[in-house]
C-alpha cells in the first residue's frame, strides 16, 4: 500500500502519533522514513528502541503531528485559514482572553462562541464518520476512488478519479509500461493529474535532486521535460529551493 493510501486508511491514533507498525519495523506517515525492528538506533550520546526512535523523528523532522495536519490545504481539512489557526493557539495552550488580543477578534465571548463551533463540527465529523464506516458494509457499488496527496494544490473535479479510471488512462498512455514514456502530455485535467502521479513514483523520498538529475529523470518520460517539470511543481508532487539548486519529492 502506498504511503498516500496508508494515510488516509490509517486509524486516529496512528494519525495523532504520526507513525503505524508494519511487520519489518514503524514507518512514519507523514513523509515515509522507516525504523526496522530489532535495532537500537544511537542519536546524541543516547540509545532509543525502534518506536521511541521513530516518535522523535515526528518530532524533529515535523514540529509535530497537529502543527502538520493543520497545515494542509483547506480542502483537506475541511477548515478556514480562520478555523486553522484558532485551532493551533489553543494548542497552545492560550487562554480565549490571549487568543483574542493575539487575532483582534472580537471579544474573549466571541473566541468562546469559535470554540462551540470547532466542537460542533467534531461531533459532526464523527456521525459522518460513522455513517460511512456503516455504509462500507453496505454499498457494493461504491467505487475505489484514487487517494489525494497531501501536497494537493487547487483541489477540485480533476481529483475526482477511480482505480479503474488511473489503470485505463495509464495502459492508454503509457503503451510500454508506466517505467517507459510517456505517448503525450497534451491531455485533460484529470489524465494530467493520473499520469502526474504515477511520474512522480519515479523520486525517492527524503532525496534532494539537482536539476540536472530532475531533468534526466524525467527526459525518460517524455521529450518536453520541462513542461512536465513545471507541472509536477504546480500539482504538489514536487518541490524545490527559489533558486532551482534543490529539488524534492513532497510526502
Amino acid at each position: 500500500m502506498e504511503l498516500q493510501d496508508r494515510f488516509w486508511n490509517a486509524t486516529i491514533e496512528e494519525l495523532k502519533q504520526g507513525f503505524f507498525e508494519e511487520d519489518h519495523g514503524w514507518v512514519c506517515l507523514l513523509c515515509g522514513r522507516e525504523i526496522e525492528k530489532g535495532l537500537i538506533y544511537p542519536d546524541d550520546g543516547l540509545l532509543y528502541e525502534p518506536k521511541r526512535y521513530i516518535a522523535l523523528h515526528v518530532e524533529r523532522e515535523h514540529g509535530s503531528v497537529f502543527q502538520y495536519l493543520t497545515g494542509l490545504d483547506k480542502k483537506l481539512t475541511g477548515l478556514t485559514d480562520h478555523q486553522s489557526r484558532l485551532l493551533q493557539l489553543f494548542y497552545q495552550g492560550k487562554s480565549d482572553a490571549e487568543v483574542q488580543m493575539e487575532t483582534g477578534i472580537g471579544s474573549a465571548s466571541t473566541i468562546r462562541n469559535h470554540r462551540f463551533a470547532l466542537k460542533e463540527k467534531e461531533r459532526q465529523a464523527k456521525v459522518l464518520l460513522t455513517l460511512m464506516e456503516l455504509l462500507k458494509e453496505k454499498d457494493a457499488h461504491a467505487p475505489s476512488f484514487v487517494p489525494l496527496h497531501k501536497s494537493a494544490k487547487m483541489v477540485d473535479e480533476r481529483y475526482n478519479v477511480t482505480e479503474e479510471e488511473r489503470v485505463e488512462i495509464l495502459t492508454k498512455l503509457f503503451p510500454s509500461g508506466t517505467d517507459g514514456k510517456l505517448t503525450k502530455f497534451k491531455l485533460k485535467e484529470k489524465q494530467r493529474y493520473v499520469v502526474l502521479r504515477e511520474i512522480a513514483t519515479r523520486f525517492q523520498p527524503e532525496k534532494t535532486y539537482t536539476e540536472t538529475e530532475v531533468n534526466e529523470i524525467l527526459k525518460g518520460v517524455y521529450d518536453d521535460y520541462v513542461t512536465v517539470r513545471r507541472f509536477l511543481i504546480e500539482y504538489g508532487f514536487i518541490d524545490r529551493e527559489p533558486d532551482g539548486s534543490k529539488y524534492w519529492l513532497i510526502s
